[in-house]
């Protein structure tokens, strides 16, 4: 069996990654997380080279997801330096470790690396980040596959905005930027709200998180049978939308009458690329794929969090 430790089980992709695993037997999956363990779950603080070093000498996975991340651009613009421990620190941690076990990394980046200038991107287009979230995980791109033992049994990953089931027992609609909408677009169908301003700068591409845990799964059993994909490799949703369009669209799913005002120019006090449209084409070209149409699995989304209990 093909042992798979995801660190950062716990987050909006790491757990669709373990959801996407479990139900495959060719799996033993491993999940850590932070803070809450419990079950099969090992706590793991993976900026603590000690610890993650005692973690892959005694799991001895044969592959490790690194899911775990700071994403919030606002926040790693402030606290740079809490942002790399996490964002490249973490990274060049776990490389280590799993050099030493012969482990295949798939590491987790982000569109952000980009200016946004040029779209569509290739994997191997220069990279120019506009903030000190892209520049950290663009470190951490550099960490995980710098020497040439490191890059001939890792891969990047690099992801856009990404959206997926949320948890009422956890951040609930903040846990992603895409459902983080849903308060505002909900409270702008009040009578007598003012309407929600709304993002209409900036061209993103909302990316599914099974959809992805499809694709990490189809990279994992290649792995498995000795054909690992190594280098930089990219995964995007194929459906552009500004913040002003994902709120309609929210508003259309939730069926309320929103009020959205678009807003032009970019207001975050956060510099932010305007269309870093990533180019899946290597991974197209392998026949790893799967996108769910917005619609479809936002819907989805906001059925499962409703079901739970959750409220807008």
């Amino acid at each position: 069996m093909f042992k798979v430790a995801v660190i950062g089980a716990s987050g909006l992709l790491g757990r669709a990654v373990v959801r996407e695993l479990a139900v495959d037997s060719a799996f033993e999956v491993v999940p850590t997380a932070f803070r809450h363990g419990g079950g099969a779950t090992r706590v793991l603080d993976v900026r603590d080279a000690q610890a993650v070093q005692a973690f892959v000498d005694r799991e001895a996975p044969n592959a490790i997801v690194l899911a775990a991340a700071e994403r919030r651009p606002d926040v790693c613009e402030h606290d740079p330096a809490a942002a790399r421990a996490l964002n490249v620190d973490a990274v060049r941690n776990v490389a280590a470790a799993a050099r030493q076990h012969g482990a295949w990394v798939l590491s987790i980046s982000s569109d952000y690396v980009f200016d946004g200038t040029a779209p569509p991107y290739l994997a191997d287009a220069t990279p120019n980040p506009l903030n000190a979230y892209g520049r950290s995980k663009l470190d951490g791109e550099r960490a995980l596959l710098e020497g040439a033992d490191a890059s001939e049994n890792a891969l990047v990953l690099r992801l856009p905005l990404l959206y997926g089931p949320v948890s009422a027992s956890t951040s609930g609609w903040h846990e992603s930027a895409v459902t983080s909408l849903v308060p505002a677009v909900v409270a702008s169908s009040q009578p007598g709200a003012p309407a929600a301003p709304m993002d209409a700068w900036a061209t993103r591409y909302p990316t599914f998180t099974p959809d992805v845990a499809f694709v990490i799964r189809e990279l994992l059993l290649r792995c498995a049978d000795g054909e690992p994909v190594r280098g930089i490799a990219q995964w995007s949703g194929n459906e552009p939308m500004t913040k002003f369009d994902i709120a309609e669209r929210l508003a259309q799913t939730l069926g309320v009458p929103a009020r959205l005002q678009a807003q032009p120019a970019p207001t975050d006090s956060t510099p932010r690329p305007r269309d870093c449209h990533l180019d899946s084409s290597r991974l197209e070209a392998l026949g790893i794929g799967r996108r769910t149409p917005f619609d479809a699995a936002i819907r989805a989304v906001i059925d499962a969090f409703q079901r739970e209990g959750g409220k807008a």
